[in-house]
């Protein structure tokens, strides 16, 4: 390797000077798609253009010292901002969020099945703010940003649209209970617990009872500064229930296009929703790890653009999803 290194650190800039060469490494040489075993000094450019356009000096040539060259297509580089920039239209797989969180993944985009109107897809907490619908975290009619706050976004240049309707969501606090009973309760238990243990504390919390899914969709404040087709994996051609094996992809704002297997259907979990509080989600699917902070509102589908999925939980060794029946059920949508 020392000695590739040192040929192509001596002819770099002599083939960057060439057309459309945008990159040169050390690789194995390819025929017709498949690997030789050859060693080859590997030319990368942004377009492959047959030789014959080519003018002299912009031929790749056939070696570099011992080494034969292969060149590989790999288009133009840029840096992979896209997905936290301001974008118009705006593609699912892109920041956006509620005007008071930080920012998550505009999933998809869908329809009404009533009015057959355009809606934004994504989580409950990215799209409103995490509200269980009788808080005032979010109500209908709040301002959503592309990007999200946290990636700059602001009001009101960067409204993208307005909430309009979301499955509030149900979780439990570790702030106390206000049930006269209940704290009756803890206060004579906690008196008989000091005897023993003066540093611990009882404390009953509320259950709130299960949730299926954490979705939600807001207005876009015009039709054609959204589009259908999520980055780096396009239309979505149809729905699909997640499967044990199944391999399935998702574009998100965070880690960009990533994939996984499905290790777990009908799955219950407990997910931490913020400090203080969590939340039960049955009928889930889980994958492996694909995702990141930021990621939520994903659209998961399979490689045949199904959609499966949305994506709303995980941690560094999986990733946890509502069947997207579920989502579209719940909110009366369709894609």
């Amino acid at each position: 390797m020392s000695n590739i290194s040192k040929i192509i650190s001596k002819y770099k800039n002599d083939l960057f000077n060439l057309n459309h060469v945008v990159g040169v490494g050390y690789g194995l040489k390819e025929k017709n798609g498949r690997k030789t075993g050859e060693k080859a000094i590997v030319v990368l450019v942004d377009k492959k253009v047959p030789q014959h356009r080519l003018k002299s000096k912009d031929i790749v040539p056939f070696s570099v010292d011992n080494y034969r060259t292969d060149v590989i297509e790999i288009g133009e580089l840029k840096l992979q901002d896209m997905r936290t920039s301001r974008l118009r239209p705006a593609q699912p797989g892109v920041s956006i969020g509620h005007y008071k969180i930080s920012a998550g993944t505009f999933g998809a985009l869908v329809k009404d099945k009533e009015t057959g109107d355009l809606l934004i897809l994504s989580n409950n907490h990215v799209l409103a703010n995490i509200t269980n619908g009788v808080d005032d975290r979010a109500r209908k009619g709040d301002p959503i940003l592309q990007p999200g706050s946290y990636d700059n976004g602001n009001k009101p240049d960067d409204v993208i649209g307005y909430l309009e309707r979301f499955i509030p969501l149900k979780w439990s606090s570790g702030s106390g209970n206000v049930c006269p009973v209940a704290a009756a309760g803890e206060k004579i238990l906690n008196f008989i617990l000091h005897l023993f243990k003066p540093s611990y504390n009882i404390r009953f919390t509320k259950s709130s009872g299960a949730n299926i899914v954490d979705c939600a969709v807001a207005r876009p404040a015009n039709e054609k500064a959204v589009s259908g087709k999520i980055l780096e994996i396009g239309e979505v051609k149809g729905v699909k229930e997640p499967s044990v094996g199944m391999r399935v992809l998702k574009s998100g704002r965070t880690s960009g296009l990533t994939q996984g297997e499905v290790k777990v259907v009908s799955a219950t979990v407990q997910v931490k929703m913020t400090e203080t509080e969590q939340a039960t989600f049955e009928d889930q699917f889980i994958t492996e790890p694909m995702s990141k902070p930021g990621d939520s509102g994903s659209l998961v589908v399979d490689r045949n653009n199904n959609a499966v999925g949305l994506l709303f939980a995980g941690s560094e060794k999986a990733t946890v999803c509502n069947r997207i029946t579920n989502v579209l059920d719940s909110l009366n949508i369709e894609f």
